[in-house]
């Protein structure tokens, strides 16, 4: 569902996808080839949320005054407050993102991480652990971000090509 607050409504590029059980309301903008799952809510009520080109923000997960670049991955049930995520990142399932955070590009926030409020994570790092502590990736863990975000490009494409409407047939193909 997509609702004006305060005289302003959700922008959403016309090659996102959005769950019809999704909720945006007011100062949100959603780039190209991005995809936001079931049950998100993009509070644009207080301060903007920004999701960048192919980012895919997964089931209940709260944006709340947010900026997201592109190329992200937001994992099931994070929450990211007052918060910029850059280029090329993966924030894991769980994990939150404080008010004045900034996580830098090519970064991962471990599943379950709190990344303090006016925290940095430097480009290139995992931040892990309550609060969040950081160490550099591994060339295998940034190569994993993008195989992460390729595959939900991919996901989304599939689901912008079925209408939300079609019947599922016996044999679970779409009729």
């Amino acid at each position: 569902m997509e609702r004006a607050f305060d005289g302003v409504a959700p922008r959403i590029a016309g090659e996102a996808f959005i769950s019809e059980m999704a909720y945006a309301i007011g100062d949100v903008e959603v780039g190209s080839r991005s995809s936001i799952w079931p049950f998100v809510c993009l509070r644009g009520d207080g301060g903007a949320v920004t999701v960048g080109e192919e980012t895919n923000v997964q089931e209940f997960t709260m944006l709340h005054g947010a900026t997201l670049g592109d190329e992200v991955t937001v994992g099931h049930g994070a929450v990211v407050d007052y918060a910029d995520i850059h280029d090329h990142t993966l924030v894991g399932m769980g994990s939150a993102v404080m008010g004045g955070a900034t996580v830098e590009s090519n970064c991962i926030v471990a599943a379950n991480a709190v990344v303090r409020q006016g925290q940095r994570i430097p480009a290139g790092h995992m931040a892990y652990g309550v609060p969040a502590e950081t160490r550099p990736l591994t060339d295998e863990q940034v190569a994993q971000i993008g195989e992460t975000h390729r595959n939900y490009v991919e996901l989304a494409a599939e689901y912008r090509g079925t209408p939300a409407d079609a019947q599922t047939g016996a044999d679970g193909r779409v009729d």
